[in-house]
């Protein structure tokens, strides 16, 4: 990765509408230096993706408290995938049960991070991955 700043898109897809945790995660990525874009409520995995492209951006950030994760997730991996950028960090947060998360990373899917995460484990994950600083 080049000295820029990383660029992180947080998405919320789906029908749920509790977004504070989404916020949250996007001002304290912003606050670390990162860039972010933040899609808001109510995105489809198409829109997402769509976004991630126009964007630019370096990792795609989802918050799911619906249940539907395990359709997600995966919708957004294939629409990454014929879009090119199937090496996209695609992470994400939100009540996901362990056994989920498990079976998510083995598809391909980054860190999940649960409700209580400290923000300065998001941080230190993004930076790691992505290979900026850690902050």
């Amino acid at each position: 990765m080049s000295d820029r700043k990383p660029r992180i898109l947080i998405g919320k897809p789906g029908l749920d509408g509790h977004d504070r945790g989404a916020r949250t995660v996007a001002l304290s990525l912003a606050r670390a230096g990162m860039e972010v874009v933040y899609t808001g409520l109510h995105q489809t995995p198409e829109q997402i993706v769509n976004a991630a492209l126009q964007e630019g951006v370096d990792a795609i950030g989802l918050s799911i408290l619906s249940g539907a994760h395990m359709t997600i997730f995966p919708r957004v991996q294939a629409l990454l995938k014929s879009k090119g950028l199937e090496g996209l960090l695609l992470f994400g947060g939100g009540v996901i049960p362990p056994d989920d998360a498990a079976e998510l990373k083995r598809m391909g899917v980054g860190e999940i991070f649960p409700p209580g995460t400290r923000m300065d484990r998001i941080v230190v994950y993004l930076n790691q991955t992505l290979g900026g600083a850690d902050v």
